[in-house]
């Protein structure tokens, strides 16, 4: 019988949670936000990283496409492709120093190779309407409202502006909570298993 996970995932999944889970528990920290600009870019940016090689575990893309089936429209998507997106431009683009720094253009995004990760979210999604959402943290008693807004069009001229998604805190607080939620379903299905 193949059980899931194996000693090697345990082994790495183990590392990572826990290296998100120290940054999430920082940043709902109302201190997290007194800090300075670029030490919050680059903890997200960690919080990123290490969510975006979770996602090659298999048992992760399982649950994701279930969110196509049983969540709110288009949360499955902000919870992979968007935040991959985000992942992209932290990587592929790093010589920004903070969310409000981020600013690309279609050919920056292609002056290497056209039609990578990052074209292809903006080919896809400029234009959509905005996603709204609210969120609870039980930590602080606090109701967050965000609204993510995508671009209305990805032309050569266009400034595609990481802050225009959604506001720093907002926005942060946003992509950690998704990343949350996708992670902590994990724990449960392995709690619930065994508890079978």
């Amino acid at each position: 019988m193949d059980l899931r996970p194996n000693e090697q995932e345990i082994n790495f999944l183990s590392k990572s949670y826990n290296f998100f889970l120290d940054i999430y528990d920082e940043m709902v920290e109302e201190s997290f936000w007194q800090k300075d600009p670029y030490y919050r870019f680059n903890r997200v940016k960690d919080a990123v990283l290490v969510y975006s090689e979770i996602l090659e575990y298999e048992l992760v893309g399982w649950f994701l496409e279930s969110l196509k089936k049983f969540r709110p429209p288009m949360e499955a998507e902000l919870s992979k492709e968007f935040l991959l997106f985000i992942r992209n431009l932290l990587i592929h683009f790093p010589f920004f120093k903070s969310w409000n720094e981020v600013k690309v253009n279609k050919s920056l995004i292609n002056w290497s190779t056209p039609g990578k990760s990052i074209d292809k979210f903006l080919s896809r999604f400029a234009g959509h309407k905005e996603v709204k959402y609210r969120m609870w943290s039980n930590k602080n008693k606090v109701m967050t409202y965000v609204s993510i807004k995508f671009p209305y069009s990805y032309t050569e001229t266009d400034e595609i502006e990481l802050k225009n998604f959604a506001p720093e805190k907002e926005g942060i607080l946003f992509i950690m909570s998704l990343m949350y939620h996708v992670l902590v379903s994990q724990v449960e299905s392995i709690k619930n298993t065994n508890e079978k």
